[in-house]
């Protein structure tokens, strides 16, 4: 209740300081009459595909082949982490419960969606490299953009010795584990929590026998996901005329995620708004080309699922809303 009760004021805090570009952003609603439609349809078509693209890891990492089950249990979880403060954890934790009726493991799941997220974000992480032949060979990027290419960089060095030594040996993981079950052991009702560090290795291996054979499809879904998500940027850009570097749109993308991991506000709202529109800015666009951009590209990723997570969620409880109908998504 204390946590809920921080979150809360932290995303009110966080509103507040933010409005500001909030307001710059969404009154220019009427500059997307300006907008290429065609544009606009091809980033719609890659943001479908980059959706797709995490759909098929989610069903390699959670060893079910349903799509509908996953497809709307993701729609769904994304909507609520999209409107209730709490970010990732809000949204694995409306997919999880999604999954479960729909009869996958909860082990599975748990597992799962917390190797995919991790990957997700590893591969953003990842992002600002493929900008660096372009700086190497003599592209002027602005010291903002390259302060985000350094952060990146050095959290996907530590994200990747992280997950090389989870998976290659048990004691981090253990060690991990037994640091859980102290922090919940200070809770009076999780006073004999124990076990969190043998739960750990149970998914890892879990995970390693998911993916197994199948990890070269695994690689490419997480490489499209958001390789899809940039190129939709980049439509959004070309719909209001804009043509900045591409290897400079990387970077300011690359912020921008960074930007929406914030769990303070639903979604990373304006946070993303505004990191992205000045980050926009400094990779060669005017200002208000960033902005209408910025409000275009929000439109396809942030407030369009809304309503077609809550049409997924009722789908969704359609099919698995009895006992006898979740039996149809268990894992093989």
């Amino acid at each position: 209740m204390i946590f809920r009760c921080l979150l809360l004021l932290a995303t009110a805090v966080s509103l507040y300081l933010l409005f500001p570009s909030l307001v710059d952003v969404f009154t220019n609603w009427r500059s997307l009459g300006e907008l290429n439609p065609w544009w606009i349809l091809l980033a719609l078509v890659f943001e479908a595909a980059s959706v797709v693209s995490l759909w098929e890891m989610q069903r390699i990492a959670l060893r079910t082949p349903s799509w509908f089950a996953v497809g709307t249990a993701q729609l769904a979880g994304n909507a609520a982490g999209n409107v209730i403060p709490g970010g990732a954890a809000t949204s694995g934790a409306f997919a999880y419960r999604m999954l479960v009726r729909a009869g996958v493991r909860g082990d599975d799941v748990a597992g799962g969606l917390a190797a995919v997220s991790i990957a997700n974000t590893a591969t953003i992480l990842a992002f600002p490299v493929l900008a660096l032949p372009a700086i190497i060979g003599g592209l002027q990027a602005p010291r903002g953009l390259l302060t985000t290419a350094y952060i990146g960089a050095g959290a996907f060095v530590l994200a990747t010795l992280a997950g090389f030594a989870a998976f290659r040996w048990d004691k981090p993981l253990l060690s991990v584990g037994r640091a859980v079950d102290w922090a919940l052991r200070l809770f009076p009702s999780k006073r004999d929590a124990h076990g969190f560090g043998e739960r750990l290795l149970a998914q890892r291996d879990g995970l390693r026998s998911a993916f197994g054979a199948r990890w070269p499809f695994a690689l490419c879904a997480d490489i499209a996901k958001p390789g899809f998500d940039y190129l939709g940027l980049l439509c959004c850009l070309a719909a209001v005329g804009a043509r900045p570097n591409p290897s400079l749109v990387i970077l300011a993308y690359s912020g921008a995620m960074l930007l929406a991991l914030v769990p303070f506000t639903p979604g990373g709202l304006g946070f993303v708004e505004a990191g992205l529109t000045g980050l926009l800015t400094l990779a060669g666009t005017t200002a208000h080309q960033a902005v209408v951009a910025t409000l275009a590209y929000r439109l396809l990723v942030f407030w369009l699922p809304i309503p077609l997570g809550g049409v997924a969620y009722l789908l969704h409880r359609r099919r698995y809303g009895t006992a006898d109908a979740s039996a149809s998504a268990t894992s093989p």
